[in-house]
Formats: C-alpha cells, structure tokens, sequence
C-alpha cells in the first residue's frame, strides 16, 4: 500500500536523521567552546551578530528552494522526471540571476555602512570588521545558489541525506576552528573565513555526487530552463518567500537587538541559552522533516486517513518533548557550568522563558510542516506578516521599557508564535475534514 511505503520511508530517514543530529548536536555543543578559544566574549557576540544578518539573507531565496521541494515532490511522485528536470533547471537559473543582482548591490552599499556602530563594537577592529563582513557576505551569497541542491533530496523524501550534509558542514567548521585555537592566527577574521567556507564546499561536493550519481537524469540544464515552468514555481515559491521574511525577522533579529540595546556580550548570554533550549525543537524537527514531502504525496493522492494518523502520533511525540523541556530546565544552570564555564551567568528567567520558546515552536512545526506540504499557506502568510512587524518594537518595550534585559526579547517572540498556534490546528482539521473554505483553502 502507497500509504505503508510513504510511512516506512519517513520512518527509515527518522532513523538516519536521529544518527546524524545524534552527531550534529555534539558538534553544535562543541562550536561554542571551541569558538570562544579563539575569541573573547565581545568578539564571539559580534561573530553571532554577524551570522544572524546573514541568516536572513540565507533563508531569503525568493522561496524558491520551498516551492522546488514541492513542485519537484508531485513530479517525482508522477514520474515525470523532465518536468522534475525543468522545475530544477529554472530554479537554479531565477535563483542565479535574483542573488547575483543583489551581490551587486551589496557591493555597492558595503564601502558606505559604518560597520563598527553597526555591531557597536570598539574602534580596535576597525580593520578587520569590514574584512569580515565582505568576505562572510560574499561567501554567504554563494551558498545561496549552493543550497538549492538540498531541496533535491527533500523532495524525494530522502532527508537523510541533508542531515548528512549538516553533519559534514559542522565536523569540518568544529575540527578546522579548533587547529585554529592553536595557532598564532586564531582570531575573529580567519573564524569567519572557515565557518563561512566549509558549506560552499559541502553542498559543491553534493551537486558533484548527485548530479553525476542518482539524480543525473534530472540534472540542471540550460536547454531545460523554462519561463512558462517559472510561474507556477514562482507564485508558491513567493508565498513562502514573504512568510521567510517574516520569520527571519521574528527569530534572527533578536542578536542585532540586544547588541543595539545592551552588549554583544549579552548577545554570548543569550545564544548560549537558546542553544541548549532549541536543541530539543532541532532533534524535534528531525522527526517532521520526512514528512513536509509525505503530506505533499498523500494530500494530492487524498490520502486524508494516512495524514490524520500521522498528526495524531507527532502531538503524542510533542507531549513526551515537553517533559523532556522540563527536565533540560530542572538540570540547565548544572549543565551550563559544565558546558561553557561559571564565568558566563545565564539568568533563571531566561532559561524559563527560553523552556517555554521551545514547547511552542514545536506545536506550531507540527501543523506548518502539514500546511508547507500541501500548499495551504496563505492565513500563515498573513499571520507571519502581522507578528514580524510587530517582533522588533515588541522586543524593545519588553527589553528596555519594560526592563525585563535580554528575557524580554525571547517574550516578544512567545508572544508572537501564540497566535500561530491557536489557529493552525483548527485549518489543519478543515483541511482534511474537507471542509476548509476561502482563506482555509488558500
């Protein structure tokens, strides 16, 4: 039976995927160390501040990659691999041409940007921030393109193969930072160079491999781009573009505004305490990430029964995940110690706080992933548009008028996923109850 198969794979690649981020999540622990004997406090709070602006042009790929992974799931569903082949031709060539544009841009822009007041950091990096920034961006921009090739193995509901690619980018970044510790060149420069490097050259050797291995017949080609394919790729790939946006505002601007509002110091604090809360949401998204391209296949086949009992059995694993957010709360000031030293204090509010980030972004996954896969994404685009306008003044009342530091911040972003929270599962029910209608049905 299709929905007995569509589950055993989700099942296979839960497996791999919880080896791999078995892996990843040791390496991520070890990032912040290994990081910190390169840098002080200050630089490293700089360098979080630094790839939380490039996290949001990361994710901004027009939503094209998101709307490949779908397009490109119903082709391969249907067998029809040189529609598959056109999706992934004129994917890679609007993707090519939309990020060359703005690399101009930012090249134009970059010389004029006070980049000390920007990171409000001493005039001692006078030389080396702006260094950094050109080469982070540039490097960033590649990737850009780079990344598309993940989309690849979502569709296919292989997502093995990408916590794979994660696993490699962090064993290199990890391994090559800590020979850097030893050296007279450990310094805030060549920490940015490496970390920025080493996904360019992982999704590069994955293209190589998948282009010339399994997935040669879908191949990118000039001869396959296609404007009329574009629209269709486009129109879905916007929609998740502006809800990217708003999301990028609501979880990666929180670094800049502390840094603007208090220390890059206070940014250390804060990542540190996100880190050890989020890594339950990231082991938690594990276990949805096989199953975005599933309710892609079931959804267009009305499979609504398989969907239902998968939802059903991910709020049972949502349940068990909250225990374990209490337990990682009961043991967190123990476990920071351990991890990062006593000289960094995170404060009991924040890792409250940060407990409760966590629970509600893994309720919130579980019914995006279901909305993400079979298209229905418009109430979510207006929801996400509305709380990303208000995230950035919400943070700053709670942060300083409020004077609630750097707690404050993660409270405007639980504020602003509770709405999310309450109606995404009510469209979920109307949806395959079929009975969603206007704006349900969008």
């Amino acid at each position: 039976m299709k929905g007995t198969s569509r589950s055993d794979k989700a099942k296979k690649h839960i497996i791999y995927l919880i080896i791999t981020y078995s892996f990843n999540f040791i390496l991520i622990l070890l990032l912040v160390p290994v990081s910190l004997r390169c840098l002080s406090s200050s630089e490293y709070g700089i360098w979080l501040t630094l790839t939380s602006i490039t996290a949001w042009f990361v994710s901004l790929d027009f939503g094209i990659g998101n709307g490949l992974r779908n397009k490109l799931s119903e082709a391969l569903a249907a067998d029809d691999l040189e529609t598959g082949r056109i999706y992934i031709s004129t994917a890679y060539a609007y993707l090519t041409l939309f990020f060359g544009f703005i690399y101009i841009l930012f090249l134009f822009v970059y010389p004029h940007l006070n980049w000390l007041k920007i990171f409000n950091t001493s005039t001692e990096l006078g030389n080396t921030l702006p260094t950094l920034v050109l080469i982070v961006f540039s490097l960033f921009f590649l990737n850009f393109i780079l990344k598309l090739v993940t989309a690849i193995p979502l569709a296919d509901q292989k997502p093995a193969l990408n916590g794979l690619f994660n696993f490699l980018n962090n064993l290199f970044t990890v391994s090559a930072i800590y020979l850097l510790s030893f050296t007279e060149h450990a310094n805030l420069l060549n920490l940015g160079i490496i970390s920025s490097l080493m996904p360019a050259l992982v999704y590069s050797i994955a293209s190589i491999i998948f282009f010339n291995g399994s997935y040669k017949r879908i191949r990118p080609s000039l001869r396959f781009v296609k404007s009329t394919y574009s629209r269709k790729l486009l129109t879905l790939g916007f929609r998740f573009f502006i809800i990217q946006i708003a999301s990028i505002i609501i979880f990666t601007t929180d670094n800049l505004i502390i840094t603007q509002i208090f220390t890059p110091a206070d940014v250390t604090i804060y990542n540190i305490a996100f880190k050890y809360f989020n890594t339950i949401v990231l082991v938690f998204g594990v276990i949805l990430t096989p199953f975005w391209s599933a309710f892609t296949e079931a959804h267009a086949e009305n499979d609504f029964a398989w969907i239902k009992n998968v939802i059903r059995q991910l709020l049972r694993i949502w349940g068990v995940f909250v225990g374990i957010a209490l337990i990682i709360l009961v043991v967190s000031q123990p476990i920071y110690r351990i991890w990062v030293g006593s000289e960094i204090q995170i404060p009991r509010m924040l890792s409250i706080l940060m407990m409760v980030f966590a629970v509600i972004s893994m309720w919130n996954n579980i019914f995006a992933n279901f909305l993400n896969g079979v298209g229905k994404i418009q109430l979510q685009l207006y929801t996400a548009v509305t709380i990303g306008i208000v995230n950035i003044p919400l943070s700053i009342f709670f942060a300083r008028h409020l004077q609630l530091g750097v707690s404050g911040v993660i409270l405007a972003t639980i504020v602003c996923l509770l709405p999310s929270a309450l109606w995404s599962p009510i469209q979920y029910r109307k949806i395959v109850n079929q009975k969603a209608r206007g704006i349900w049905n969008k």
